[in-house]
C-alpha cells in the first residue's frame, strides 16, 4: 500500500488553497530528511533491481506485477527466509557491495543445507533514505552473486525506515529428497566444509574485542564480509550424507539442533575443527571457541555413514570445496568435545541467540 508523507499532504492541500483564493506562489523550499525529490520509490525498483529477462526456467514472471508466478515442477520446494538488520547483523557502513553478496549468501547457505538448487528470491528493502551510490553497489553485490547462481529476483518491496534486508530464496530438489537436520544416525561421521572461525575474528578486531592487526583483519575480513554458500556441494551430499545444517549461530549451537532433531549424541575432536588461515594463528584458547561458537560461518555441517567416507570426498573433490571429518554420532546424548587424544575437555560454549546474545 502507498503511503504518503505528511508534509506532502500538506503540501498539497496548502498549494490547492494558494489556488483558490487567488494568491500568488512564489516558491517553495521544503526539506526532508532522507528524501530524494529526484527519485520515487518505483525509480528506485525500476533502475536498480529490474533487470532484462535471464530467469531460471521455473520462473514465467518475475519483477513488475502483483505477484510473481512459478510455473508447477515435479520436484520439491524449498523455501526460506532471512532478515539483516542494522546494527544488529551487519555494523553502520559496511560496504554495500559486500552487503548485497552477503544479504543472499546467507540465504544460499540455507538451500546449501537442505541440497535444493537455487531458483529464485524476493527482496524486501527498507532504507532510510535514497542513496543512489549506496543502492548501485548493494544491487552490484546481490546480483553478481545470485547470478553466479542462476537465482532471479523475482519480487518484493521498498520502504522507509530503519535500514533493514529481508530475503525470500526458493529452490528445487530432485527425487531423492531433502537433507534433513532429523536424519543424523548413530556412527555416522560428522563432517564440516570450509573453514570455521575467521569471520568471528574479524568481529572481534572490528568491535575493538582484540588489539588491532591489519594484516590478520585484512586476511579474514572476507569471511565475515562475503561467505562462500556451498550450494554445489550441498546439492552433491543429496543421496550420500544423512543429516546437514548450515554453521551460522556456531558449529556447536547448529550441530545441536541436528542432535535435538534426530535424538542422538555426538563427540567432536575440537582440535580437528579446521580453523581460518587468520585464527589458526591465535592462541589455542580463542581458535577453540571462535570454531565451535563464533558464528556467522555460513559452511555446512553433515553426517553420513563411514561407508560413504570416499564417496563425500569425492562430492568435495568434484565441487572444490574442502571437507574436514571432526567427530562421529553416537547414542548418547549431548555433545561432547574432546582433544586429539580423544580426552573429554568439558568445555561448553554457548552458541548465538538474537534475544540472550547482547
Amino acid at each position: 500500500m502507498r503511503r504518503l508523507n505528511i508534509c506532502q499532504l500538506w503540501l498539497n492541500a496548502d498549494v490547492a488553497n494558494y489556488k483558490r483564493t487567488g494568491r500568488a506562489i512564489q516558491c517553495f523550499v521544503i526539506t526532508l530528511v532522507g528524501y530524494n525529490a529526484t527519485m520515487s520509490e518505483f525509480d528506485l525498483i525500476a533502475r536498480y533491481f529490474t533487470r532484462p529477462e535471464r530467469v531460471h526456467p521455473s520462473v514465467l514472471l518475475g519483477v513488475g506485477d502483483d505477484c510473481a508466478l512459478l510455473k508447477p515442477v515435479q520436484l520439491q520446494q524449498a523455501i526460506s527466509m532471512d532478515m539483516l538488520v542494522e546494527g544488529r547483523h551487519f555494523l553502520p557502513g559496511t560496504d554495500p557491495v559486500a552487503l548485497g553478496h552477503k544479504c543472499l549468501a546467507v540465504n544460499l547457505s540455507d538451500l546449501a543445507a537442505m541440497g535444493a538448487k537455487p531458483v529464485g528470491f524476493t527482496l524486501a528493502l527498507a532504507l532510510p533514505a535514497i542513496d543512489e551510490d549506496w543502492l548501485q553497489g548493494f544491487s552490484t553485490g546481490l546480483f553478481a552473486l545470485a547470478d553466479r547462481h542462476g537465482c532471479a529476483l523475482i519480487g518484493g518491496d521498498t520502504t522507509k525506515g530503519p535500514r533493514t534486508i529481508c530475503i525470500t530464496v526458493f529452490g528445487e530438489l530432485d527425487a531423492a529428497g531433502a537433507l534433513l537436520r532429523s536424519g543424523a544416525r548413530t556412527g555416522d561421521d560428522i563432517w564440516v566444509s570450509g573453514t570455521l572461525g575467521d569471520a568471528r575474528l574479524a568481529l572481534a578486531y572490528r568491535l575493538g574485542e582484540r588489539e588491532h592487526d591489519a594484516t590478520a583483519l585484512a586476511q579474514c575480513a572476507p569471511r565475515m564480509d562475503r561467505p562462500t554458500p556451498r550450494n554445489e556441494l550441498g546439492m552433491a551430499l543429496v543421496g550420500l550424507a544423512h543429516a546437514a545444517i548450515d554453521i551460522s549461530d556456531g558449529l556447536g549451537g547448529d550441530l545441536g539442533h541436528i542432535l535435538t532433531r534426530s535424538g542422538v549424541g555426538a563427540t567432536v575432536d575440537i582440535d580437528a575443527l579446521p580453523a581460518g588461515p587468520a585464527l589458526a594463528n591465535q592462541p589455542v584458547a580463542l581458535r577453540r571457541e571462535y570454531c565451535v561458537a563464533g558464528g556467522d560461518d555460513y559452511e555446512l555441517c553433515f553426517t553420513a555413514p563411514q561407508a560413504h567416507r570416499q564417496a563425500v570426498l569425492d562430492a568435495a573433490h568434484n565441487t572444490q570445496t574442502t571437507v574436514t571429518r571432526v567427530g562421529h554420532i553416537d547414542a548418547l546424548p549431548g555433545l561432547r568435545l574432546t582433544d586429539h587424544s580423544g580426552v573429554n575437555l568439558r568445555l561448553t560454549y554457548p552458541s548465538f541467540d538474537h534475544f540472550t546474545t547482547p
